[in-house]
């Protein structure tokens, strides 16, 4: 990326998608940036500090709450203008990665720890416009040929 201090985007369900997100710390702490998430307790507690803002949920199976979350990315993105979106998921990621593409945003995505040998939903729905894909096991590189293996975030 050729802006010295890009703005990030941080999109993740709460729960275990939002905590190994929040385990890169060492990867986005010196970044301006945003979080996107749910506003429940885990969430709220883990990002008391950072700038948070509330998707709509449930996210999985939901067209409802998809088409909401889907304008409420418009309109963040458009408004904070990130360089990057990073992402672990879960169903969230999804509109993010499609409307930031549509805004010029990079896109990572990171298969969750606990998949080892078969993709996600949303990894399949967003691989075709991600940027970077990050695994934690080599057997997901058969999954993802693509996708670079930095190993466990735990």
């Amino acid at each position: 990326m050729s802006k010295s201090n890009p703005k990030i985007a941080l999109v993740a369900s709460s729960g275990g998608h939002l905590a190994q997100l929040h385990l890169l710390k060492p990867t986005w702490k010196n970044y301006d940036r945003f979080w996107v998430s749910f506003d429940k307790e885990d969430a709220n507690s883990l990002l008391k500090n950072e700038k948070l803002y509330h998707c709509y949920y449930p996210t999985n199976r939901s067209i409802k709450n998809t088409i909401k979350n889907t304008w409420l990315a418009f309109k963040l993105l458009k408004k904070e203008k990130p360089d990057v979106i990073i992402s672990t998921g879960a169903a969230i990621a999804v509109p993010f990665f499609y409307i930031g593409k549509l805004f010029g945003c990079k896109t990572i995505y990171v298969e969750i720890f606990d998949r080892m040998n078969k993709p996600t939903l949303t990894g399949k729905l967003v691989q075709p416009i991600a940027d970077k894909t990050i695994v934690q096991w080599d057997s997901m590189k058969e999954v993802y040929p693509k996708a670079e293996n930095l190993g466990g975030i735990f």
